[in-house]
């Protein structure tokens, strides 16, 4: 006579049928948090998710890309939970749009000059050297890409130090990095280390965060900090977003918490202003 389980188990699924009749627990499926986060925060983020899922066994589903390009896809109907963008401006566009509440902070960064080794620049020389002619000079795409829009901010700046530079500095800057149409580089190559490795621009205004990564690769490239009159600070924004996965605000928590900001700190990355 066939038992009652095994009946019930015959009109179930192959893989639950072999569950009910061998006595296995049967789990239900868990679905990930669903991460975006710029393409600056990728080394740093992928360290944070290890930390957060060997503590809370949660499973993340984490993109990087610039995060303006994020933005887009979002507003088009991507299902994401949480936002972490290279601005406030990016997450903010959701808040206002009725997305998500509120942004948090919850890192910052600056823009430095990464140099060939055949260029000759310091901090006291570097608007000169960025307005030479002979110089070519690399950014990443604005509005698609913060850092974009943060370069485009120090040409701003050099316009007091120098009359004309603003006009000149955009005219002249090659947008290498962060657009729709950008190259990409290899898999697990920093951006900005294989766009100086194969010569196409001889400075180039990134993060700092992403010159030191760009450095380890190429370890022949200059970092140059920049004067005081050209200094541009990003701040960083975090938003977990409207009928998101219960999952994903203990997660931004962490990365608000002590451990998140060592970790982000380790790579360069500076806290939330308070």
């Amino acid at each position: 006579m066939i038992s009652k389980h095994v009946l019930v188990a015959l009109s179930l699924s192959p893989v639950i049928m072999v569950a009910a009749v061998q006595g296995m627990p049967m789990k239900a499926e868990v679905t990930p948090i669903e991460l975006r986060a710029a393409g600056s925060l990728k080394t740093a983020m992928k360290d944070i998710i290890a930390a957060y899922q060997a503590e809370s066994h949660t499973s993340v589903a984490a993109q990087y890309a610039p995060s303006g390009l994020l933005l887009k896809r979002i507003q088009e109907g991507e299902k994401v939970d949480i936002f972490a963008s290279a601005n406030m401006k990016h997450p903010q566009a959701l808040v206002d749009a009725g997305q998500g509440k509120a942004v948090q902070m919850f890192a910052r960064n600056q823009l430095c000059a990464v140099a060939q080794d055949n260029v000759q620049v310091t901090s006291a020389t570097l608007l000169d050297t960025l307005l030479d002619p002979k110089v070519k000079v690399g950014t990443s795409t604005p509005k698609a890409d913060p850092a974009g829009d943060y370069a485009w901010a120090v040409f701003a700046k050099a316009e007091a130090v120098k009359p004309n530079a603003k006009a000149a500095l955009e005219t002249k800057a090659l947008q290498l990095t962060g657009g729709p149409e950008s190259a990409k580089p290899p898999k697990d190559r920093n951006p900005y280390g294989w766009v100086m490795e194969n010569k196409q621009a001889d400075i180039f205004l990134t993060y700092c965060t992403n010159a030191v990564l760009a450095k380890k690769e190429v370890p022949s490239l200059q970092i140059i900090d920049l004067p005081q009159e050209l200094a541009v600070g990003a701040d960083y924004g975090l938003l977990v977003l409207q009928g998101a996965n219960a999952a994903a605000t203990p997660l931004a928590e962490f990365i608000l918490s002590a451990k998140g900001q060592a970790i982000l700190s380790s790579y360069g990355f500076q806290p939330p202003a308070k």
